[in-house]
């Protein structure tokens, strides 16, 4: 496809619209959700530090309008807390990432500072994915769970990564899988979804979707599922790259409103 051709940019400029009308309607409707909480709400493009270098990239998201009701007895109320990360990574191959996510923390509605845990992570990417027309990966990751962020101790990631910069225009998607290490029939689909435009070579906007349908052998009943729409800004400057969002919850069993900010720099 000719994604150069003003008449195509047309029509996905009309899409961005119309999805961010949608997302204004989901933004005004009344919140009903419970769902467990996230420390990082982002789709991974299969970018990673140079070769030799540290990255470091803080995730931080809030929820101004979420569940008064924690996700399971002694979980954390999603409504009015601040979740977030600082995520360690190093170029240890043009094609490998290493990384630590530590501390994971939250911030609850009453002011108290919670520490959520750690996780190790390890991304194999195609390498320079950033000038490729057509990318992929996968990323693992390890975590050590406090009680009040997870109802197991240790669960891991499997995020497999696709996309392709098309001109202006990037398509990505993360078929992720979450294993509480419980069993296979446990095993549970939360893909993301991400489509991009560039406006120059500072500023980028996009819209982001996360879903969680549940478990690979059996979803949930659609009005228990999770999706969330997100439109976002990227802002690369000399100091740092910023990512900010605002998401809508799509479903009952979603967080109804979420604020999301990753600032990251190379070092």
């Amino acid at each position: 496809m000719d994604f150069a051709n003003p008449l195509r940019q047309g029509l996905v400029i009309r899409l961005f619209r119309r999805v961010g009308i949608a997302m204004l309607a989901a933004w005004m409707a009344p919140a009903s959700s419970v769902r467990a909480q996230t420390d990082e709400i982002q789709v991974y493009d299969a970018a990673i530090a140079p070769l030799g270098a540290f990255n470091l990239t803080v995730h931080n998201n809030f929820t101004p309008s979420g569940s008064t009701s924690p996700a399971f007895p002694g979980a954390v109320v999603p409504d009015k807390s601040l979740n977030g990360a600082a995520e360690w990574a190093y170029g240890a191959a043009p094609w490998f990432e290493a990384g630590l996510y530590f501390p994971l923390y939250t911030i609850t509605r009453n002011g108290g500072v919670l520490y959520n845990g750690m996780k190790l992570r390890a991304l194999f990417v195609t390498p320079d994915a950033a000038k490729r027309e057509f990318f992929y990966g996968v990323n693992f990751e390890f975590s050590f769970n406090t009680a009040h962020w997870d109802q197991r101790t240790y669960t891991s990631e499997i995020r497999p990564i696709i996309g392709t910069h098309l001109g202006r225009f990037d398509f990505i998607f993360n078929p992720i899988v979450d294993n509480s290490w419980n069993g296979f029939s446990r095993l549970e689909f939360v893909p993301a979804t991400r489509v991009a435009m560039s406006l120059s070579e500072k500023y980028k906007i996009a819209l982001e979707e996360y879903d969680d349908f549940g478990r690979l052998t059996h979803f949930l009943p659609a009005a228990r599922q999770s999706h969330q729409l997100y439109a976002v800004m990227d802002v690369n400057t000399r100091w740092v790259d910023i990512e900010a969002g605002i998401g809508a919850g799509l479903t009952g069993a979603s967080d109804h409103r979420v604020i999301k900010l990753i600032l990251a720099r190379d070092f």
